[in-house]
């Protein structure tokens, strides 16, 4: 591998993007891994339950992070087509439809947690834990999803300050009333789910005046339009596919983590958020990747988006290299930050040698998946992720179950995973059918 040449025109547009955008990125997985390091010095059940209850929120959020991708990359070709109004109206129609569906996932999720708990495989003695956690979360679904939406909105018109501006601050409040909350009101898990709820309704309300200001100001209107909001929920269809395939994987695996015993699930959990914080490290190149692609195939301009998508596989495959060795180089003074438990420290000192192997690979699947999400082939990647999930990692995790395998076995059948997603995405875009030009992709 060549260090990418310093000369590219596209650097300073990539880095301008990607640098301020891992903020938005990184809220939710930031909240739980902020959660992961508090909630891990009360004590190994505690910190079970929490993993069961976080992979559970994290895949929810997932989920919807259509009302994120597609509003970007829809908005992004609008930008390219010099048509801003029909760009805010695009963002608006995702904040109606994010803040509706958060409700609904409030209401259903609380309802449902005991059954959700005890289908994730949570022992007996994490299993409140894991309740209390969840439903407290719950809570600030609206919030979650309403930061969502805006964050793609902001992205498409190419502003990615502004959502690391909100994340930092958000993150800040947010460890700020963890501390207070835990280990100042002594109220264990439940204040560290408070701290995340009250964090996230401040980002959300902050995302809805800035889109709001934004949309005025183009002379687009507030209300909900119905045809709109479909539109955004039929384009993200193919998303919540490509998004659910990809979390069937984490939840499997933490169900088979948690079946192991509470040290496997909690080590599991640390190298878990650990994969999760730095590939949203790296998707901040793929967040790149969805604004230029967006608008450089909105203005009609093929070369230019295939120009600036090579240079940001470059710069993946190399930043990945270095999170690889830095994360090798650290791997037991991180575990020591989130457990003092010496049989979890050690299974997850070996998760941790598994997870910096995997990163230069992240960093070409990452990008890989913004490019071709900035071009609206999103049928493509749902159809490809469905592949690698049902046609490889499913085959993969039931020999590890069948052999009655551990932990290395189960990041074994996910690394194939990774194997498999990164063949069909390389292999979409050396062929030139996701290069579809013009202000809508036909």
């Amino acid at each position: 591998m060549t260090v990418p040449d310093r000369r590219s025109p596209h650097d300073r547009e990539i880095w301008r993007l990607a640098l301020p955008a891992f903020g938005a990125l990184a809220a939710e997985p930031l909240y739980v891994l902020a959660d992961t390091a508090i909630v891990g010095q009360l004590g190994t059940t505690q910190l079970a339950g929490l993993a069961v209850a976080g992979i559970v929120l994290t895949s929810a959020y997932g989920l919807c992070n259509f009302l994120a991708y597609s509003t970007t990359s829809a908005v992004a070709r609008r930008v390219g087509a010099n048509d801003r109004r029909a760009a805010a109206e695009m963002g608006i129609d995702g904040m109606w439809l994010a803040v509706g569906i958060g409700v609904v996932l409030a209401v259903v999720g609380i309802a449902l947690a005991p059954q959700i708990v005890d289908a994730m495989g949570a022992s007996s003695a994490s299993r409140p834990f894991a309740l209390t956690y969840l439903r407290i979360s719950l809570i600030g679904a609206p919030a979650m999803l309403a930061l969502i939406a805006g964050t793609g909105y902001l992205r498409g018109v190419q502003d990615t300050r502004t959502t690391l501006v909100i994340a930092v601050i958000a993150n800040v409040l947010n460890l700020v009333l963890e501390v207070v909350l835990v280990f100042g009101l002594d109220t264990g898990i439940a204040g560290s789910a408070w701290g995340t709820v009250i964090a996230q309704y401040a980002a959300g309300i902050a995302y809805v005046v800035i889109v709001a200001r934004s949309a005025r100001g183009s002379g687009a209107g507030l209300g909900a339009r119905v045809a709109g909001m479909r539109q955004t929920a039929v384009v993200g269809g193919p998303l919540v596919v490509r998004t659910a395939s990809l979390l069937v994987v984490f939840l499997v695996t933490t169900m088979v983590a948690a079946r192991l015993g509470d040290d496997d699930v909690a080590a599991y959990q640390i190298a878990f958020q650990i994969l999760l914080f730095l590939a949203l490290l790296l998707d901040a190149l793929a967040i790149a990747a969805q604004a230029m692609v967006g608008r450089f195939l909105g203005a009609s301009d093929e070369h230019q988006a295939r120009a600036a998508a090579r240079r940001m596989i470059e710069w993946g495959i190399l930043v990945g290299v270095g999170f690889a060795v830095v994360l090798a180089a650290l791997d037991p003074w991180i575990v020591r930050i989130f457990t003092d438990d010496p049989e979890v420290r050690d299974l997850a000192t070996e998760m941790l040698l598994v997870v910096a192997l995997l990163q230069p690979l992240n960093g070409l699947v990452f990008v890989l998946d913004g490019v071709l999400i900035g071009a609206g082939d999103q049928r493509y990647l749902a159809g490809a992720m469905a592949v690698a999930t049902l046609g490889v990692f499913a085959p993969a995790l039931a020999v590890v179950v069948l052999a009655d395998g551990g932990l290395l076995a189960l990041w074994a059948a996910l690394t194939l995973w990774f194997v498999a997603r990164a063949v069909g995405l390389v292999a979409r875009y050396l062929g030139p059918h996701w290069q579809v030009t013009g202000a809508t992709r036909a």
